[in-house]
């Protein structure tokens, strides 16, 4: 059989990856998470980050057709991983750029509105993310949506910004959209306490009742940060200096004495850990105790020496595995820039349980 006709047959197999030669099949080997060939709907990953949102969807038989991520250091992970690169900030993208699509998949950061007209509909969001998902939905009309922000979307600002956002997909677009819920991970099979409301809608004519969507019941609850933790020890740069660990312990001690309850924090192996964030004590504020190191030699620049107790941050990819991605993921950036990944990422279980749920009215079995 010639080369041709083995490039041929290998682009009739993948013709729903769009690959066209045999060195793209070769080349798509190193990919760890290529969209499935026998694919049932398609969907677009907007505000995409590293695509947590996006192996979520793809793990429901998804294709992605078009993602958008405006952090150059997030593109470059999504592109390690799915072999694409995002797009750009999703202002300078028009309508016609993004093709059509069955679900719009968006984690869109909150912000708040003006509310110039004081209605709270379409034209007061302008200005704001939201408006453009708003925009790209009542543009290209997809058969559904999935909406994923912050628990603090249900109060930012009275209500008032969550009322505005359902007032747009449901009135300005017409989308029967169930009232949002807060999913927490933990209930879906990752050790991590982290609460996010998540917002679905459906055109019309897909004939779902908003009473007919049902957010998914708690899958498992016994996982812990021991579930998570790497097999091996880990480099000792993750543990903390003496000197660095006696100023944690003052600053909560000068905190506590304020009234206020923010510091540093130890967490059980045998519990979950909090929400892991990347800002302020993000990773403080998950310390866990890991006495396998048995080389204390820095290996880092620190003022005193590693601490005896055993004291450690977790590692990026205990973060990942707090958000519930694979091991097969690939982390080849700095690790200040993995923290901050995985912690504006997704808990992929949890997004994948509720787009389950989801899914199931659009597609034609």
């Amino acid at each position: 059989m010639s080369v041709n006709i083995i490039e041929q047959n290998i682009t009739n197999q993948l013709s729903g990856v769009q690959i066209t030669t045999l060195k793209d099949f070769i080349s798509r080997t190193d990919i760890p998470f290529p969209s499935p060939v026998d694919y049932k709907f398609t969907f677009i990953d907007l505000f995409a980050g590293i695509g947590g949102m996006r192996i979520a969807f793809q793990n429901l038989s998804g294709k992605c057709v078009f993602s958008s991520e405006i952090d150059e250091y997030a593109q470059k992970t999504y592109e390690i991983n799915f072999g694409e690169k995002p797009e750009g900030d999703i202002k300078n993208i028009t309508d016609n750029q993004i093709p059509d699509h069955d679900v719009l998949v968006a984690g869109f950061p909150c912000q708040a509105f003006s509310i110039a007209g004081k209605r709270g509909g379409f034209k007061d969001t302008r200005g704001t993310l939201f408006f453009e998902v708003a925009r790209i939905i009542k543009a290209k009309r997809p058969k559904a949506f999935f909406l994923e922000n912050v628990k603090g979307l249900s109060n930012h600002r009275g209500g008032k910004t969550l009322a505005t956002i359902l007032n747009v997909l449901r009135n300005d677009l017409g989308y029967i959209v169930p009232e949002p819920q807060i999913i927490n991970a933990k209930n879906f099979g990752v050790p991590q306490n982290r609460e996010r409301i998540f917002i679905v809608g459906f055109r019309p004519d897909m004939g779902v009742k908003s009473e007919d969507f049902q957010y998914p019941e708690p899958t498992d609850t016994t996982k812990c940060i021991a579930d998570i933790m790497e097999e091996k020890p880990v480099s000792a740069k993750y543990y903390l200096s003496t000197t660095y660990l006696e100023g944690l312990e003052k600053h909560k001690k000068r905190n506590e004495a304020k009234g206020n309850g923010f510091g540093y924090e130890i967490r059980d192996i045998h519990g979950i850990s909090n929400t892991i964030v990347t800002g302020g004590m993000g990773r403080e504020r998950n310390l866990i105790v890991d006495q396998r190191l048995k080389d204390f030699t820095p290996v880092t620049h620190i003022q005193g020496q590693i601490n005896r107790r055993g004291i450690r941050r977790m590692t990026p990819k205990e973060w990942a595995r707090l958000q519930g991605f694979p091991d097969t993921f690939k982390i080849e950036v700095s690790d200040v820039r993995a923290y901050k990944q995985f912690g504006n990422s997704v808990a992929i279980p949890a997004v994948q349980a509720t787009a389950s749920n989801l899914i199931k009215y659009i597609i034609e079995e």
